[in-house]
């Protein structure tokens, strides 16, 4: 074996504890000697069960020591066995190595460059990229004499697949949705937007989860300004684990401390390619099927995709019942509250005697009233989310309406306040987005209090308060407000109304500052009956 390229280590790995080796893994250099490398690797993953360390010889006559190791469970076993063990001991034996090696190409080149059958293969010299790579499913192989290594990737593990999007049903539109899988989301997502300039960025994010990061856009059509501020963010994140976006969505937010969120997030692969489109930025997290989406705005929460499959009339009458819908179940308890508590002329001689007569006998005030029946109506709602889905939307429906009908007979409830609260409950589920309607509970008790404490002046008060910290909002330097405030004339055509496709010529030009045109003008886009002359000279 004299034709070894022996390199010397200068750090060489000498573990203390499991704990100490892993924290210092990451400036350790590979060893020349095999032995003491396995003996490394075994020794910092505290001799894991799932970690398979196996030492084979290769060569023409079996000189050669070589050590494959892989993680149980994220390797693809078929593929190891077909496309490098068997490689490796068998069909290389009847390779000349030595006739293949020159001064300028040591084995490991070799058997990178004439031995692997696999895809993707890449060079290790430390054990930080080893781990991660091990821990990632890839298969890692050493050669004895060689302070390098090789990393195959033929991870493979269980998934759930690609399904439909259980959070955000259509009625039209595609059934797909993402998974866990974050190589399958990038995928789903490349299908719909074939565009070369469809840029990715991939990141690594958590010391101990290793979570993959990546970061799509389209270049030209989004705002570099926004593509810099959201890179910067991701880098300026160190932590020890990210499991789920939702903890990137925390540490990458303009305003932590308000109820409205300012990052969008979706499953669905078609809303996420319509943003792209429109100069936004995906953030995709592996091991959860939530995309994120910024900048965020406040109108964006009131748009489905269904709005864009539909006709333009039929989504424009459901976009302004949704925000119909959005002030209901903010202000329908506390408005109740004020006008039976404070402003009883506002109402009809008749309908005032008509609550006047349900109140009799009730013992609580209006506002106890509704805050005992908004508490146990969350507390249906959340009993129904935790429980097995055969029986918790049935214990739902049933549960408020068995407490509900007991509560008026029993003279604890007014049946005006129960209808009250049942409305709100059903505005609240129209928000296509489920982090506007947590906003919109959330606010629902602070203005039921103000309410009364202070009638109808405090609801004022409140929702002037309300406009004035919506406005002072930013999602990634843009205005959570816009295009209401500032005020753009050209984006109002997507936003309480839908206009036609051929309408919508434009891109949000506060998000989009590079590419404003998404098609032609209206005049020459839109499509123009064609006259048949037979049918006119009959």
């Amino acid at each position: 074996m004299g034709f070894f390229k022996k390199k010397n280590n200068k750090i060489k790995p000498q573990p203390t504890s499991p704990d100490q080796t892993l924290k210092k893994s990451s400036n350790i250099e590979l060893n020349t000697s095999l032995q003491e490398n396995l003996q490394f690797i075994n020794t910092s993953l505290g001799k894991s069960t799932d970690i398979v360390i196996r030492e084979i010889r290769i060569g023409k006559e079996g000189t050669i020591k070589a050590g494959i190791i892989y993680t149980d469970g994220l390797t693809d076993t078929p593929s190891l066995q077909n496309f490098i063990l068997e490689t490796l001991m068998l069909d290389i034996k009847g390779v000349e190595l030595q006739e293949k090696i020159t001064p300028e190409q040591d084995l490991i080149s070799v058997l990178k460059d004439f031995a692997m059958t696999v895809g993707e293969i890449k060079d290790l010299t430390d054990f930080d990229v080893l781990f991660t790579g091990l821990l990632s499913g890839d298969t890692i192989i050493l050669i004895d004499g060689y302070a390098q290594g090789l990393l195959i990737s033929n991870k493979q593990w269980v998934e759930r697949g690609v399904t439909e999007a259980s959070a955000q049903m259509v009625v039209r539109g595609p059934r797909e949705g993402f998974s866990e899988n974050l190589r399958v989301n990038t995928a789903l997502v490349r299908r719909r937007l074939k565009d070369p300039n469809l840029w990715m960025e991939s990141k690594v994010i958590g010391k101990r989860t290793k979570t993959n990061v990546a970061m799509m856009y389209i270049n030209g059509i989004a705002n570099d300004k926004i593509v810099k501020e959201v890179r910067l963010r991701l880098d300026k994140i160190d932590i020890d684990g990210i499991l789920e976006s939702g903890n990137i969505e925390e540490l990458i937010e303009d305003a932590p401390l308000s109820p409205f969120p300012t990052v969008f997030n979706t499953e669905r692969p078609d809303i996420v390619a319509a943003a792209l489109l429109e100069g936004r930025i995906a953030i995709l997290v592996d091991g959860t099927p939530f995309v994120l989406i910024v900048p965020a705005l406040f109108v964006q929460f009131f748009q489905s995709s269904e709005d864009y499959y539909q006709r333009a009339d039929i989504a424009s009458l459901i976009r302004i019942l949704r925000f119909f819908a959005f002030t209901i179940a903010l202000l329908a308890p506390s408005l109740f509250i004020a006008i039976t508590t404070f402003h009883h002329t506002m109402l009809p001689p008749a309908l005032l005697i008509s609550l006047t007569a349900q109140r009799e006998g009730v013992p609580f005030p209006t506002f106890v009233e509704a805050i005992i029946m908004e508490v146990t109506f969350e507390l249906l709602r959340e009993a129904g989310i935790r429980m097995p889905r055969n029986i918790g939307a049935a214990m739902s429906i049933v549960g408020a309406f068995v407490i509900g009908t007991a509560a008026v007979e029993a003279g604890i409830i007014s049946a005006a306040m129960v209808i009250v609260v049942s409305i709100t409950a059903i505005s609240s589920f129209v928000s296509p987005t489920y982090d506007l309607a947590i906003a919109v509970r959330m606010l629902r008790f602070v203005f039921m209090a103000i309410a009364a404490a202070f009638g109808l002046f405090g609801i004022t008060i409140g929702l002037i308060a309300l406009i004035l910290h919506l406005c002072s909002i930013r999602s990634f330097g843009i205005p959570y407000m816009s295009p209401l405030a500032p005020f753009n004339i050209s984006d109002q055509k997507d936003t309480f109304i839908r206009l036609p496709k051929w309408k919508m010529f434009t891109r949000p030009r506060l998000i989009n500052q590079q590419n404003m045109t998404r098609q032609q003008d209206s005049a020459s886009s839109k499509p123009q009956p064609t006259k048949n002359e037979e049918y006119e000279r009959e």
